[in-house]
């Protein structure tokens, strides 16, 4: 299983070059199998380099599954050009949560006025799928789903293939309710054991003040997570709009003073635009 990012920034993109090492594109993560099948997750901008890469390569069958329906997880679909060529397959995987399906998002949100191509004129043969129910498999990668405690809900996952496994938890607010969201014990048991956890770590616990209830979780508590899970890799997500590189570096020293200070062995990072990983 190869794991690639194509967007790790939360909320809204953003450029400058205070943000040329972690990158500005919002979620979007691809994961190869180990047959090479393509599953993609969320389509926020990142989606837009993956589609130009996925040209290139000549590829045309696609499974993407969707945390859930806010707009920096979509923004980037109507940008993915593969769904513009004729021959494309794409499998789309989700829930019902704020709408009534997974067609309904993107049938509402191109069309006039905004945006100028209709989602009927689309080339690609789209089929819908849900992803909320229990654990199913896509090419030879076994996918469970768990709820977030995000406002319109939402759900992360759990991708296990060969023994090993990535649980992928973004816009997840571990220490605050929101409805149907699981308890922090749910979130560790899990995890527990994982080769990777990547992790919503959007706030500081000062911004966490004003920000209580959107959402989000603030950096430590995320580490809390890896470390009472025992997973071995543990990648901060989800970074803040405002947040700069140098920043970020300053969280990740952090975590590794704290990580220090317990004796742990977990390997932690940041995670980057154009970051690999291989399990």
């Amino acid at each position: 299983m190869i794991i690639t990012c194509w967007g790790s920034r939360g909320s809204i993109p953003v450029s400058g070059s205070e943000y040329l090492r972690y990158g500005g594109d919002t979620t979007c993560l691809e994961i190869r199998s180990k047959d090479g099948d393509i599953l993609i997750v969320d389509a926020g901008t990142g989606i837009r380099k993956l589609g130009n890469k996925l040209l290139r390569e000549n590829r045309q069958n696609y499974h993407i599954i969707f945390t859930h329906a806010h707009w920096d997880h979509i923004l980037g679909f109507p940008f993915f050009k593969p769904i513009y060529v004729k021959g494309t397959n794409l499998d789309l995987h989700g829930c019902r949560f704020a709408q009534s399906s997974v067609k309904d998002i993107f049938s509402k949100s191109m069309t006039p006025p905004y945006f100028p191509i209709n989602f009927g004129d689309l080339k690609a043969d789209i089929s819908y799928h849900g992803a909320c129910n229990g654990c199913f498999e896509i090419s030879s990668i076994q996918v469970t789903p768990i709820l977030l405690n995000h406002p319109n809900q939402g759900i992360g996952y759990k991708f296990v293939e060969g023994g090993k496994s990535f649980v992928f938890l973004t816009d997840n607010e571990l220490f605050y309710k929101h409805p149907g969201g699981p308890d922090f014990r749910d979130y560790v048991e899990f995890s527990a054991n994982s080769d990777l956890l990547i992790h919503d770590s959007e706030y500081t616990e000062e911004e966490y003040k004003m920000t209580k209830g959107w959402g989000h979780t603030v950096y430590k508590d995320a580490l809390r997570l890896a470390l009472d899970a025992n997973v071995k890799q543990f990648g901060l997500f989800h970074h803040n709009q405002d947040r700069s590189d140098a920043a970020l570096d300053e969280i990740v020293e952090d975590c590794h003073g704290i990580i220090e200070e317990k004796n742990a062995t977990l390997q932690c990072f940041a995670v980057y635009a154009g970051m690999e990983i291989t399990l």
